[in-house]
Formats: C-alpha cells, structure tokens, sequence
C-alpha cells in the first residue's frame, strides 16, 4: 500500500516588518545577520534582511521567531539531491 504525505500547513506573519512566525518549518539550513534560509511545506523561503535573529526554533513544531529588519522574502522551489539524481539517471537512460 501506498503512503501519502500529507503536508503540514505553512504560515508567514511579518509585523511592521520588524518580526516575523513562520510555520510549517522543516529545516534551518543557514542563517546570519542579513540572511535567514528556510526549508518550509511550501517551498525554500529567504528572508533578507539587517541584523535578523532567530528569536526562537523548534522543529518539533515547525516554527520559528525572526526578528530584526525585514527587507525581502522570497520562495523557491524544493530541489532536493534525490530528485536531481532521479532527473540525471533518467537522462542517462534514454
């Protein structure tokens, strides 16, 4: 039988951009004062920024607290290396 993965609900709330609830959060893959990488349900999201801190992370949960100046927010697609390796195998093959 086949397992279905049913994606976890994703939220973004910045206020006056000053701080910000993301959730939905799978992974914290890097993070410095003018930058906050994210890997959500929805897709990477970067937070830019200045002096940004990660006020608060629980993955269990999948959420986390920023704070700081929020100059930008942008997703992008999910590219994970299986699938790269799946896409690259199947090239080989044809």
């Amino acid at each position: 039988m086949e397992e279905r993965v049913v994606p976890k609900n994703h939220k973004l709330v910045v206020n006056n951009r000053k701080t910000s609830l993301v959730t939905g959060v799978l992974d914290v893959l890097s993070f410095d004062l003018n930058e906050v990488l994210l890997e959500t349900e929805q897709g990477m999201l970067m937070v830019k920024g200045n002096g940004l801190h990660v006020n608060r992370l629980s993955l269990e949960k999948g959420e986390v607290d920023l704070s700081g100046t929020i100059d930008s927010v942008a997703y992008s697609e999910i590219h994970s290396a299986k699938k790269q390796g799946e896409n690259l195998l199947t090239k080989l093959f044809r």
